[in-house]
């Protein structure tokens, strides 16, 4: 069993983790693919057939979903580049948002949103997505005193994020269930 996670890690999930900051704000239907490609990894490793729902799976094995863990590689990149840990030419990409005057907004650890020209990929660039991202995180985590910390808090919340709803709405299936297998006999 720890060979075959080994062998997933090594050929599977560390090919998708490489770059894959330049996968951001993809269509749906090329994220869906290498989904699809994770949904496997995990397939074999948990040893789960292929039309057993995947989510428990990905949840027990406490892997990220491929759109959030794009995120995580954004936003580890922006906390590098914020305290000094990544290049300088990564950390000249952020802007820090500065208002004109006193705001609450201030000690909030904000970037930047710039402006893009070309509609067709400036969407996708660090400059704009890390800014997008970072703004929208909670300010425990940008406050994190550490890359350890930072990074535990993170995976947290994206995890949090992507699978909420989710057991949200299986535990409403659950006790729909119970609810009619009650009040039907």
């Amino acid at each position: 069993m720890k060979d075959i996670i080994i062998l997933v890690h090594a050929f599977i999930t560390s090919k998708l983790d490489n770059c894959n900051s330049l996968l951001s704000e993809l269509p749906q239907y090329l994220l869906d693919k290498l989904q699809r490609v994770l949904n496997a990894a995990a397939r074999l490793v948990s040893g789960t057939r292929k039309y057993d729902s995947i989510t428990p799976v990905l949840m027990d094995l406490h892997w990220l979903p491929v759109k959030q863990r794009v995120s995580f590689k954004i936003l580890l990149l922006t906390y590098k580049a914020l305290n000094s840990i990544a290049p300088k030419y990564i950390s000249d990409l952020l802007v820090q948002y500065r208002p004109v005057r006193a705001l609450r907004s201030s000690g909030k650890m904000l970037l930047q949103v710039p402006s893009y020209k070309l509609k067709s990929y400036g969407s996708r660039s660090f400059s704009y997505v890390a800014p997008h991202l970072w703004n929208s995180l909670p300010d425990i985590i940008k406050h994190s005193p550490s890359l350890a910390i930072f990074k535990s808090r993170l995976k947290t919340h994206l995890f949090n994020k992507a699978f909420n709803m989710i057991t949200l709405i299986s535990y409403l299936y659950i006790y729909l269930c119970i609810y009619i297998f009650i009040y039907s006999t």
